[in-house]
Formats: structure tokens, C-alpha cells, sequence
């Protein structure tokens, strides 16, 4: 009598989460903004659910988000611009200064550190693939350069605008507005909008992803990495130089350290940004997203009497939480996408009889 082959017997399929928890994971970053707005706004009645707050996180928040869209760039990629502090405050501290020492149209003045911007991306972007550097180290590295042309460009002090101060049309790129909100929040709109369509409609954007998610079958399959990789720093750097644009409208004072408290937000935002909307990769949309949630909950801790150390806090915190669970979203992608697909199919039955009549698997 032939035995049977419980060895061989189909292993179960993988259980896949239904649509439910598909929406939860998706939207939920969303759903914790209007929540978290709902109980400030029911623990502050008289302050936080006002035209007044709501004007503060868009003119705030503008800059943080614009700096978060451009760090989520090359995340997609895989690589990680740590220059992007660095070069925010060389950006800012160059159009103050080729407007008010030099003389500049601030046209001219924007859109030629605008370019800089991205010739310095390009260049932390060539670093890291043709010189083979990781790039944690290799922007680290042209951030402190950058760093010390700021210092060089102010002499180590502000630049501070004459008696006349700088031009109305300059500083209202910031402080106007559009149908009644912040002119900077169509920016932060519009920045998305273009980032988006870019990854998630053409080519370019889904090569990106590849590359980010497996180099190595991104180069057997015919992407060009290393050109798109310095693309993608480009990009950033762009992105970066109109951050410093805005920067230098919204201050208008050149202050050589100031970029540096924009990177922890800047990351914070853009992993933070990968568990929503397109959970288990970057994506613009969900970058918005996430730092809505961190504009909603800083306003509301400092409307609460927050001391000054609370939003080094809550930014490290959300840093950790950001990546932490961008790591547990990217494996849940790969383990509930791939995992029909990679289960081993069913092995055939091996024959009850062996050729010549003899049998097989019988029970002794």
C-alpha cells in the first residue's frame, strides 16, 4: 500500500491583506492629520481652529515641504543628500547678496543660483556614482565645502539689506497671496504635482524606482543607473536652489547657519512621506502628507506652551518612527507583492510504481 507523501503536499498560499487594510495603510497618514487636527482644535477651541493657525502652517511649512520634496528625489534612487542644509543656506545667502552687494535684478539673482542649485546636485550625484562613494559620506563631504563657501561669501556675518531694503516684488514671492491662502502653498502644490507625474507616469520615474529597489537588475535590464541616479541628485539640487529663493524672500537677511535646522526636517518629511499614499516607496504625495502631519502636530505643541527643545524632539522622534516604519512598509511591499509569485509551485507527484512493475513509498 503506498504511502502517503505528506512531504509533497501543496504548501499554502500567503494571505494577502484585503482592500480594508490596503486604505488603512495608504491614507492613514491622512486620516492622523485630520485627527490630530480635531483634537487640537477641541483642547485649543479659541486658537487652533482659526484662519490665523491654519495661515501660519502654510507660510511656515513651505519651505520644510519644498526642502522635502527635493531630499525624497534621490531617496527614490536609494541615496540620501545630506547637503541639502548646506546648500539651502548657500543658496539663500547668494541671491542676498548678488541683490544687495552686487546689484542684481532678483530675477537674475534667482534664476542664476536656481542653476547653481543643480550644477551642485549634478556634482554630488557624479561624486557618488562615478566615484564610487556611498553617499551618506559623499554629500557630507560636499556639504561641509559648501558650508565653508557660505562662510567665505559672508565673512562669517549676516547680510543685512540697506535702508531701502529689498525689492516688493522680490519679497512678495513669499508673503503673497493667492485666492485668499499663502502664494507658498501653490508652490509646495505645484512642486508635488510636477514630482508626481514625473515618477508615477513616465518612464523615467518607474526606471528611478527600479533602481532604487534593485540596482542590479536595473543595469541587466538595460537602465542606464548611473546617468539616471545623477539625474535624480540634479533634480534635488534644482529643487534645493528654490527653496533658498524662497528662503531668502521669507528672512531677508543672509544668515549662514540657518539652513542647518532645515535638514532633519527635510528627512523626516520624505520618510515619513513613504508610508502614505504609496506605502513601501517614496512618493510627492505622500511626502505632502507627511509633513502636514508634522506642521499640524508643532503647531499644536507650541500653541500648547512647548519649550523651545520640544521640536527637536518631535522631529528626531518622527525621524526614527519615519524610518522605522518606511523599512517595515518597503518589506511588507515586497513579501505581500511578490509573494505568490515567488512561492514554489506544487511538485508534481512522484509515479506509485517504479518502471518494471516494482512499487514506491511503501509502507514497511
Amino acid at each position: 500500500m503506498t504511502a502517503p507523501h505528506s512531504h509533497l503536499a501543496p504548501r499554502p498560499r500567503p494571505h494577502r491583506r484585503g482592500p480594508a487594510w490596503q486604505l488603512v495603510s495608504a491614507y492613514g497618514l491622512l486620516v492622523l492629520t485630520a485627527l490630530l487636527f480635531l483634537v487640537f482644535s477641541l483642547t485649543l477651541p479659541h486658537t487652533f481652529p482659526t484662519r490665523g493657525t491654519v495661515d501660519s502652517i502654510l507660510f511656515s511649512q513651505s519651505i520644510p515641504a519644498v526642502l522635502a520634496l527635493a531630499a525624497m528625489v534621490p531617496v527614490v534612487t536609494g541615496s540620501f543628500d545630506l547637503s541639502l542644509g548646506y546648500g539651502l543656506g548657500l543658496a539663500h545667502v547668494m541671491v542676498l547678496r548678488l541683490i544687495i552687494h552686487d546689484g542684481w535684478p532678483w530675477p537674475w539673482a534667482c534664476l542664476v543660483v536656481i542653476v547653481g542649485g543643480a550644477v551642485v546636485g549634478a556634482v554630488n550625484g557624479v561624486v557618488v556614482e562615478f566615484g564610487r562613494i556611498d553617499s551618506f559620506i559623499a554629500t557630507l563631504g560636499t556639504g561641509s565645502m559648501l558650508y565653508a563657501v557660505t562662510g567665505w561669501v559672508t565673512g562669517g556675518g549676516r547680510i543685512v539689506p540697506g535702508p531701502g531694503g529689498l525689492p516688493a516684488s522680490f519679497t512678495d514671492v513669499y508673503d503673497s497671496r493667492l485666492l485668499a491662502l499663502p502664494l507658498p502653498a501653490f508652490y509646495v502644490l505645484g512642486l508635488a504635482a510636477a514630482l508626481w507625474v514625473v515618477l508615477e507616469r513616465l518612464p523615467l520615474g518607474r526606471c528611478l524606482y527600479v533602481i532604487g529597489s534593485n540596482p542590479r537588475a536595473a543595469e541587466l535590464v538595460g537602465i542606464p543607473t548611473r546617468r539616471y541616479t545623477v539625474y535624480a541628485f540634479t533634480a534635488s539640487g534644482l529643487i534645493v536652489g528654490c527653496a533658498g529663493v524662497l528662503l531668502a524672500a521669507q528672512q531677508e537677511i543672509g544668515n549662514p547657519s540657518v539652513g542647518l535646522d532645515y535638514l532633519l526636517p527635510a528627512f523626516a518629511g520624505a520618510l515619513l512621506g513613504s508610508t502614505a499614499i504609496k506605502p513601501g516607496r517614496p512618493n510627492a504625495l505622500g511626502t505632502v502628507v507627511a509633513v502636514a502631519v508634522l506642521a499640524v502636530g508643532l503647531a499644536g505643541i507650541a500653541q500648547m506652551g512647548g519649550d523651545f527643545w520640544t521640536t527637536p524632539l518631535f522631529y528626531g522622534g518622527t525621524l526614527l518612527l519615519a524610518v522605522g516604519l518606511a523599512g517595515y512598509s518597503a518589506r511588507r511591499l515586497r513579501t505581500g507583492a511578490d509573494a505568490t509569485r515567488d512561492a514554489p509551485a506544487d511538485r508534481p507527484q512522484p509515479p506509485s510504481s517504479a518502471p518494471g512493475g516494482g512499487t514506491q513509498g511503501t509502507a514497511p
